[in-house]
């Protein structure tokens, strides 16, 4: 059985920067293997809050820590031309000593997208063009000069300089939809993260991912005194509804090495996390002593 990594999921929503690298700080003392931002230019369904963008964010967060891998949970792809992307990628990757997971959909906030004056256009050519954008981000990174007639985008003599520091960047799809995603998933990812609310067909759909390792979407309660378990899981169900992030899972930190051991077993290599109190360092702490510990230890 293959161990089990751990990354975290930090919104960078109604915060500023010292508080995002403080998080990272942490989760990397603590044993988090990665940490997660969003990539929206609003907050999806809140009322207007300060919202940091995330590539600009995470250029921070490299510059303040030395072994996490940082990704975007996940990029949306419409915000940004491929070459454009690619770009920043390439250089990211070189900023952060080639720490970079990318993260990628094809954009299912289409309000955000007309807020902001990207064209939408329908969910089929959203992920077409999301399969140009990956067929474009290998050939940038291959450093040649190439072109590209696409339906979607054509470029003619463009290269991609500096290459990125990685051989090949992880590419990790996010999604459950078996028409528009999966098929992406299958043919360029190297990862499939399976967003919560898929989490209950994960063995339906683990089939179709091709070869892409499997991670996926958690929302976690961590019940630090027995005492304080209804108020975990009622503070939970209001801030990670389970229509968005799925069932959660709810315990102390000997009842979650047991939860995630049977997500394990079930083909699951990075557990990517959201805590119901946002990651307060004592649950950061806990959790990486507590239950990524016991769990590496169990798979050594």
């Amino acid at each position: 059985m293959t161990g089990l990594g751990f990354g975290l999921f930090q919104p960078q929503l109604k915060t500023d920067v010292a508080s995002m690298i403080s998080a990272a700080q942490a989760a990397e003392a603590y044993g988090f293997d990665s940490f997660w931002v969003m990539d929206h230019l609003l907050a999806p369904g809140a009322p207007p809050c300060d919202t940091l963008e995330s590539w600009t964010l995470l250029t921070a967060l490299a510059t303040s820590t030395s072994t996490l891998r940082l990704g975007h949970l996940v990029g949306c792809a419409p915000f940004r031309h491929p070459s454009l992307l690619a770009k920043m990628a390439a250089t990211f990757d070189r900023v952060s000593g080639g720490r970079l997971e990318l993260g990628l959909g094809w954009g299912s906030v289409e309000s955000e997208l007309t807020a902001f004056g990207f064209e939408p256009g329908s969910r089929r050519e959203r992920s077409e063009a999301l399969a140009e954008t990956l067929q474009i981000l290998d050939l940038m990174f291959a450093g040649d000069p190439f072109d590209f007639a696409g339906k979607h985008f054509t470029l003619a003599g463009a290269y991609g300089l500096p290459r990125p520091v990685q051989p090949r960047i992880p590419v990790h799809i996010g999604g459950g939809g078996k028409q528009l995603t999966m098929p992406l998933v299958r043919a360029y990812a190297d990862w499939w993260n399976c967003v919560g609310s898929a989490r209950d067909r994960l063995d339906e759909l683990a089939p179709l991912r091709g070869t892409a390792r499997i991670s996926a979407q958690y929302a976690v309660g961590l019940v630090h005194d027995e005492a304080d378990r209804d108020a975990v899981a009622a503070r939970i169900a209001r801030r990670m509804p389970v229509a968005a992030w799925g069932q959660p899972l709810v315990g102390t930190p000997a009842e979650l090495v047991s939860l995630f051991e049977t997500e394990r077993a079930r083909g699951v290599e990075l557990a990517v996390v959201r805590f119901d109190d946002f990651g307060s360092p004592d649950t950061l702490r806990r959790f990486g002593t507590e239950v990524i510990s016991p769990l590496r230890e169990r798979s050594s």
